[in-house]
């Protein structure tokens, strides 16, 4: 896992940054040049700001406005800093914990982070980390850290709470130290120890004399400084992912199996095109021999919409004409559904109606699966018989009524 820090001061109008290139197993590459002559790329890329350019504060927000980042925010703490509200970029860290339900803030300059923010993307960085040094800094439970540089420095006093501090020497620490160790003896959280980070072995203050002012166990903890923080240091301020995208490689490489795909499917549509005007028209050609046939047969009929239909009529009526049964008529069709219902119990059948070959059969709704089961019988051989059947619940009968509507197919 390679990782680029980008270490750049929100107020620097020129984006001159300092760099790390990180990588596991190997030793880190460091260099300093402008954001625009950057060529290193990496699976990670982190924006780095200083500890004395984020201010860590607490405020205690309703849940609703708990959001990662937003213009609301900086109205939150509108009293804590100076300037407008809205030249402010604020984003929510989290619970400060400890029983405490108030909220972590970061405050930063809104104007210089969007700059460097735009000038990240115009170098094709579209994925990247946005973190602080402040909580770069490795920390233990009960204990503060400390980076110091000889004359200023910044500290970690929690999982997301830190601050900068203000200049002090070898023998005095700084006076806002002091001021946060009184503040946190106050609300009972003193540290149970400081440990001190400095950049190179000279920069070490006096840890007696310090130790003797602050009246809090001090330690000189090694050589730190953002370069040499670990890959998975850190807390993220914000994150920033590129939307998903096929690569272009991928796309090139795909480019013959979709011409493949567009080809195939468009000789499908045209297939399916074909078959249906070939289908359209046979349509057409068996309805004109059914009117012709209907015509030669009954040559007196003014229109022919449905030939089959009048045909069927027409045959009718022939029979009819003869003294002759047609299977529409009430005999044929009783003695069908008869049979049909042989397997039915007593007492079933309610109503029996006939009306121009059209028969309605009144019938207990079944009750379990046995009856169910006879019904499904009874319709299957109404319809091998060559009838149309059409089930519905009785409108006027309630729930327990079923109504059975057969015609002759």
């Amino acid at each position: 896992m390679s990782l680029l820090r980008i270490y750049g001061f929100l107020d620097d109008s020129e984006k001159h940054c300092r760099w790390a290139l990180l990588d596991v197993g190997r030793e880190a590459v460091t260099g300093e040049c402008a954001l625009a002559d950057l060529s290193h790329r990496a699976e990670r890329v982190q924006l780095v700001i200083p500890a004395a350019q984020v201010f860590l504060t607490r405020a205690r927000l309703p849940a609703a406005a708990r959001r990662r980042a937003g213009s609301l925010l900086s109205f939150a703490v509108e009293e804590e800093t100076l300037g407008e509200p809205d030249s402010k970029e604020v984003i929510w860290l989290g619970s400060s914990g400890g029983g405490d339900d108030s909220d972590v803030l970061a405050v930063m300059d809104k104007q210089g982070l969007q700059a460097w923010l735009a000038a990240l993307d115009a170098q094709g960085i579209h994925d990247y980390e946005l973190h602080c040094e402040t909580l770069l800094l490795p920390r233990r439970d009960g204990e503060w850290s400390l980076a110091w540089d000889g004359r200023e420095g910044f500290l970690r006093t929690a999982e997301l709470e830190g601050a900068a501090t203000d200049c002090g020497d070898k023998a005095s620490p700084p006076l806002s130290l002091r001021l946060l160790l009184e503040d946190a003896a106050g609300r009972g959280a003193s540290p149970q120890g400081i440990a001190l980070y400095v950049p190179l072995p000279a920069a070490a203050p006096d840890i007696g004399a310090w130790q003797q002012v602050l009246g809090v166990p001090l330690r000189l903890a090694g050589n730190w400084d953002w370069r040499s923080a670990a890959i998975d240091a850190g807390i993220a301020l914000e994150q920033k992912r590129r939307p998903w995208r096929i690569p272009a490689a991928v796309l090139t490489r795909l480019r013959p199996a979709a011409w493949i795909v567009a080809a195939a499917l468009t000789m499908h549509a045209l297939a399916l095109v074909a078959d249906w005007t070939l289908l359209s028209g046979e349509q057409r050609s068996l309805r004109a021999k059914m009117e012709t046939r209907f015509r030669a047969a009954f040559p007196d009929a003014v229109a022919v919409v449905d030939p089959a239909l009048q045909m069927r009529r027409k045959l009718a009526e022939a029979r009819h004409a003869a003294g002759l049964a047609d299977s529409a008529d009430f005999l044929p069709m009783i003695e069908k559904v008869a049979v049909a219902m042989k397997e039915l119990p007593q007492g079933v059948l309610h109503i029996v109606s006939y009306e121009s070959g059209r028969m309605t059969l009144e019938l207990s709704a079944p009750e379990d699966a046995a009856s169910s089961s006879n019904l499904r019988r009874m319709t299957a051989r109404l319809e091998a018989a060559g009838l149309a059947v059409e089930t519905a619940k009785h409108a006027g009968s309630g729930s327990g009524t079923l109504v059975l509507t057969v015609r002759s197919s």
